[in-house]
């Protein structure tokens, strides 16, 4: 069956890079330079969308529901990248943030033939992590019409679950299927089709909005701290210190004395220090509030 590509922006030759091969070294990179420049000015363009976006997935996360990316290829190995980063730096669990792939865990590594245009597979993936109405499903795809993604978003819809598309063409099917659209057009890449350049670092910049927004919206964050991160190694172990110092003013004695007293939880600790309040005092105030340090402390 032949696909017309044509039409697709991503898939469009670059009139700045057509000579790119007989360039020096420098002056090619200084052509992929100037492309990925154009990248966040498109991001900035579609600011709206990634806001109700986030606000979606907050709500989602409050009501108990999930966030969980769908993608083929370069697309949905950054979802499972943005996925798996969630839990070490906020404390999320494995189950809160999931990143499907077309083709499964061995498409991570290597790509799986005929895995996108699977349709089947993508409503059999939902259909194993039970999707309910209370998640959000993130389709990415530069093009904005892999089958594996559509399909994920229409089964989605079915189940009245939120459905969001990330994809790098203004007029694309993602666009139609999905609530909400967020189309951040980067042009045409510098290596014409190579999606996995500026339309790859455009996704990866929204998904790190769509995270980090919610995760920040869900109190996960005090001031530009990250004070839910867990101490998983000896480099998270000083982070865990040197996050309460910063947000209490407090020394490297007193951060380690607040973190052994409530099992190493640092708004526990930065709410003990800020109020005089002990461990189990602070835990329950914060439970109050639902995880708000801020709110935590107003409450005084």
């Amino acid at each position: 069956m032949s696909i017309d590509l044509s039409r697709l922006v991503t898939e469009s030759r670059n009139p700045a890079s057509v000579e790119i091969d007989t360039l020096s070294t420098l002056a090619m990179l200084e052509v992929i330079n100037q492309e990925d420049q154009k990248v966040a000015l498109a991001v900035k363009a579609v600011l709206a969308q990634i806001a109700l976006a986030v606000d979606e997935i907050t709500r989602a996360f409050a009501e108990g529901g999930r966030l969980i990316y769908m993608g083929a290829g370069t697309s949905g190995r950054l979802g499972i990248l943005d996925a798996s980063e969630c839990p070490p730096t906020y404390g999320t669990s494995h189950e809160q943030v999931i990143g499907l792939i077309a083709g499964g865990h061995p498409a991570i590594l290597n790509a799986v033939e005929n895995a996108e245009d699977n349709r089947e597979l993508a409503k059999s993936d939902l259909q194993s992590l039970h999707l309910s109405a209370r998640d959000v499903v993130v389709g990415i795809a530069a093009s904005g019409r892999t089958p594996y993604v559509l399909e994920g978003l229409a089964y989605a819809n079915k189940i009245e679950a939120m459905t969001v598309a990330v994809a790098c063409n203004q007029e694309c099917p993602m666009a139609d299927v999905a609530k909400i659209a967020i189309l951040p057009v980067v042009g045409p890449e510098v290596v014409t089709g190579s999606s996995r350049m500026k339309a790859g670092t455009a996704q990866k910049l929204v998904l790190n909005m769509l995270t980090t927004g919610a995760m920040i919206r869900s109190g996960k964050v005090f001031s530009n701290l990250m004070v839910d991160v867990e101490a998983s190694n000896a480099k998270l172990i000083q982070r865990q210190v040197n996050i309460v110092m910063e947000a209490t003013g407090s020394s490297a004695e007193d951060a380690k004395a607040a973190l052994n007293a409530c099992n190493r939880h640092c708004k526990t600790a930065i709410l003990m220090i800020l109020s005089g309040l002990d461990a189990q005092q602070a835990a329950s105030k914060l439970q109050q509030h639902n995880g708000f340090i801020r709110a935590a402390l107003n409450d005084e």
